[in-house]
């Protein structure tokens, strides 16, 4: 590509409604957004848009009318191709976020993330060109399809990235895992449901532990815990109470436990009469490392970390910032530090951030939904022992 060319991008979405995701990340592409005090508009041209569903209030028709230059396509070759023979764009949105989907016998949503993927994997091996791909959120709810799309992307050699805002939204504090840091136990405190908020608190974990020191090693084991199993591990000290409060500690939204001012944390009880079916992944690395992620709707609504450092008195915690509730669905500016990182990979063709990190959470995103249908159990996971990988030496999060 020329340098005074513009990129063309292709959108290829599940649905295109008002909070969607697919709004929220392709509304950036046509129509900017706040960057750096100022309004960023991207340096490169959305051409054409693939549309699964048309639910009520699809916003495809009013999307197409105000921006002519984009081509509404009746098929994902078509929004690659813009209608000919040849690859004639420079990157690819896939958002296969939302949308009337089936789910299977664990609950999963059976998103068509990688059907999508394998369409567009198609077109490159017919054309003998690629461009790069992002995919919003995990890669599949199977993981032998998200480890083929990964393979695929290093056969074909185009840049891959994947994954939540929340490793590259604000931080409150604004810090950083230290590079090389020696990490014990790391836990993570969020809320939501399993196979959809429990990936955005795994990748949460994921962008704080990867930094340790060698890097990421792979996970050799998973356990998850449910209502009172879940209760008796906390009892149990199966994931440290002082890294648990810590995290409980960033929350903007701990709820109260008794009427009035507050100035300690919820005791056991109150936290049972607090959360709805808090659901824990307690996962093993293989160099050692334990990382909890604990989903407790009901107490918290943000995602809160806390790890503890081998030579240091106090733990390093901090909150991964969205806007709270209502704010959080109206605006979602975290959602722009993710749509940058984006630009930042179509214009070098090179991943902002490690796509590993997302081959891993979707694995552990899997293995939780698999140990939960399995009546709790422990799983062997050799084949996330495989998925090792560096960190980015910097920091992607958003710091404005």
């Amino acid at each position: 590509m020329s340098a005074d060319r513009r990129p063309k991008i292709a959108a290829v979405v599940t649905e295109y409604r008002k909070f969607s995701h697919g709004q929220h990340i392709v509304d950036r592409f046509l129509e900017g957004y706040g960057w750096n005090g100022r309004h960023h508009r991207p340096p490169m041209d959305l051409v054409s848009l693939y549309v699964d569903q048309h639910p009520e209030g699809d916003l495809t028709p009013d999307r197409l009318a105000r921006f002519p230059e984009v081509r509404g396509v009746p098929t994902i070759a078509d929004a690659l191709t813009l209608g000919g023979s040849d690859l004639a764009v420079d990157g690819v949105l896939l958002v296969g976020e939302h949308g009337q989907y089936g789910r299977n016998e664990k609950g999963q949503q059976l998103y068509p993330r990688y059907e999508f993927f394998q369409q567009i994997v198609s077109v490159y091996r017919t054309t003998g060109r690629s461009a790069p791909v992002f995919n919003d959120k995990h890669l599949s709810w199977n993981w032998d399809w998200a480890r083929q799309m990964y393979d695929q992307s290093l056969e074909l050699s185009f840049a891959f990235m994947a994954g939540s805002s929340l490793p590259v939204t604000w931080r409150t504090p604004s810090l950083e895992m230290p590079l090389g840091a020696r990490v014990e136990e790391a836990v993570c405190v969020c809320y939501g449901g399993v196979d959809s908020y429990d990936f955005h608190g795994l990748e949460t974990l994921q962008c704080m532990v990867e930094r340790r020191a060698g890097g990421e090693h792979g996970v050799v084991g998973l356990q998850a815990y449910r209502d009172e199993r879940f209760w008796q591990a906390h009892h149990d000290g199966v994931w440290s109470r002082e890294l648990f409060e810590s995290a409980l500690s960033r929350s903007h939204t701990l709820s109260q436990p008794r009427p009035g001012f507050n100035d300690v944390l919820p005791n056991i009880d109150e936290l049972k009469q607090l959360c709805e079916s808090p659901v824990a992944y307690v996962y093993e690395h293989a160099d050692g490392l334990q990382s909890s992620m604990l989903l407790m709707g009901g107490l918290v609504q943000d995602f809160n970390f806390a790890a503890r450092l081998t030579g240091e008195e106090r733990p390093l915690s901090t909150q991964m910032y969205l806007p709270m509730p209502p704010a959080r669905t109206s605006l979602a500016n975290f959602f722009s530090p993710q749509v940058n990182n984006v630009e930042r990979m179509f214009l070098t063709g090179r991943a902002s951030y490690p796509v590993e990190r997302t081959l891993m959470t979707t694995g552990l995103t899997a293995a939780g939904v698999d140990s939960l249908h399995q009546d709790q159990a422990r799983l062997e996971t050799p084949h996330l022992a495989e998925v090792t990988y560096q960190p980015n030496p910097e920091s992607t999060f958003w710091r404005t």
